[in-house]
């Protein structure tokens, strides 16, 4: 599978991290991108990737949580996480 520079580096931060709860904006502090870069690389590269036969594949999804802040409040998070398809992807080399 071929991918954009940037798509590569947050494919590859997500799969290193996979165990980990993390969100778009955890992934943008840690590549350097912003966090609509990100937003938008997981949802066109990766939720609405298509096979050889233009099916949609997912190879990433987010999934609701709830963190409590310091305060003691409560807010709503989406984690990524990779789908099965998406763990055993392989990204051709340039």
């Amino acid at each position: 599978m071929k991918l954009k520079e940037n798509s590569k580096l947050v494919y590859e931060f997500v799969k290193a991290h996979e165990d980990d709860n993390i969100t778009a904006k955890d992934i943008a502090e840690a590549t350097g991108l912003n966090p609509r870069q990100v937003n938008g690389i997981i949802t066109m590269a990766f939720q609405r990737h298509k096979d050889e036969d233009k099916n949609e594949v997912p190879l990433m999804e987010r999934i609701p949580a709830e963190v409590e802040e310091a305060d003691g409040t409560h807010s709503k998070i989406k984690l990524i996480k990779l789908t099965d398809e998406g763990r055993n992807i392989t990204i051709d080399a340039e």
